[in-house]
């Protein structure tokens, strides 16, 4: 393979033919990257095992760390599971097409490499046109992580994934900059309560006002190293989202990070490292080292969440060593921004205090 095809597309009104480009790329067994409205994925066969292993090849994707199957329609997931549990199906009706994944027991057709030869899979159904037009027009289920080198920050631009897949995949839909920036959120029905396994673009606070009861799983809030013996679900075992540069995240009340951050910029500047700060609109006037980036405003987490991958994705390209980040509050969208920052910092977390 020479070049990935880019192929531009309208994100409300995708052209058939671009689509129908793309799908018979799928239906080949081959590799195509496309939109949704968390992040990029980099799609493949679900059913397909030889393309699913070309998939985890292109990705240099550890073998124990399951993709999220992508499905064009609600029924699809009949064929693809054992059980659809009521909590399941009522949460499908209200938040499908969307950013909320689902762990189910799998079905025998499923392949053991799709689902990493565990008994579960996850499965979602994107909120994106261009995305359900290529998984419709493919005629199969598709299995799409994030499409970034494993342990990346993943991509919310289609110049992202080039960065990263240039020449190694047959082509990408180009449909603009992701809308939510931070991947789905994963939930685990085969669990009572259900769990979220990875907090996402669906908020734990919209899944407990129609589930009452709902855990989040040690993992999805941890401020430290949690051991996983098996991943359920994507983002949980290894290292991700990590930029090139090492990231430190300094997390407390907005005074107390903002000292400890010039503190911490000061001393790392002393040492001579290329330091980035990864600030917010209220703060981001307080540094003056090295290169200050804003996430947005504290008071809009949405915001923050789809400006978070592209940032860290700037900070290496402007060579930054070092990225000391603001934490923000751990309630909506900020929670799957904390999840990210702190896998991406390794748990490298200072805790500010006044």
């Amino acid at each position: 393979m020479k070049k990935t095809l880019v192929l531009k597309i309208n994100s409300q009104k995708p052209e058939t033919e671009k689509i129908r480009i793309a799908a018979n790329f799928i239906k080949k067994g081959g590799l195509v990257a496309f939109p949704t409205e968390t992040v990029y994925g980099l799609g493949a066969d679900a059913l397909n095992p030889k393309a699913v292993l070309a998939l985890f090849e292109a990705k240099r994707r550890p073998l124990d760390n399951p993709p999220i199957v992508h499905v064009g329609n609600p029924k699809d997931v009949h064929r693809l599971t054992r059980e659809i549990p009521p909590k399941a199906e009522m949460l499908m009706k209200t938040f499908w097409p969307g950013p909320l994944t689902f762990i189910f027991k799998r079905s025998e057709i499923v392949p053991d490499v799709t689902v990493c030869g565990l008994d579960t899979i996850a499965i979602r159904m994107p909120n994106h046109k261009v995305a359900l037009a290529l998984i419709r027009e493919s005629g199969c289920p598709i299995a799409a992580p994030s499409a970034n080198l494993a342990g990346k920050p993943s991509p919310t631009t289609a110049k992202h994934v080039l960065n990263d897949f240039e020449g190694r995949i047959y082509a990408v839909l180009d449909a603009g900059p992701t809308r939510i920036g931070v991947e789905s959120t994963v939930l685990d029905v085969t669990v009572e309560p259900p769990q979220i396994l990875r907090p996402g673009g669906t908020p734990y606070e919209a899944l407990k006002r129609i589930l009452g009861r709902v855990e989040l799983h040690p993992v999805a809030v941890a401020d430290k190293e949690v051991t996983v013996d098996e991943a359920r679900s994507p983002g949980v075992k290894h290292k991700h989202y990590a930029p090139n540069a090492e990231v430190i995240v300094v997390e407390g009340e907005v005074s107390a990070i903002i000292s400890k951050v010039r503190e911490l910029a000061e001393f790392y500047a002393k040492e001579g490292k290329i330091v980035g700060v990864l600030a917010t609109d209220e703060t981001a006037d307080y540094y003056r080292a090295g290169v200050v980036k804003s996430l947005g405003s504290r008071s809009d987490l949405a915001v923050i969440a789809k400006n978070l991958f592209r940032l860290l994705r700037e900070f290496d390209s402007e060579g930054v060593n070092i990225i000391i980040a603001e934490g923000v509050p751990l309630e909506g969208l900020g929670l799957a921004v904390m999840n990210r920052l702190r896998k991406a910092s390794g748990y490298k977390i200072v805790k500010a205090s006044g």
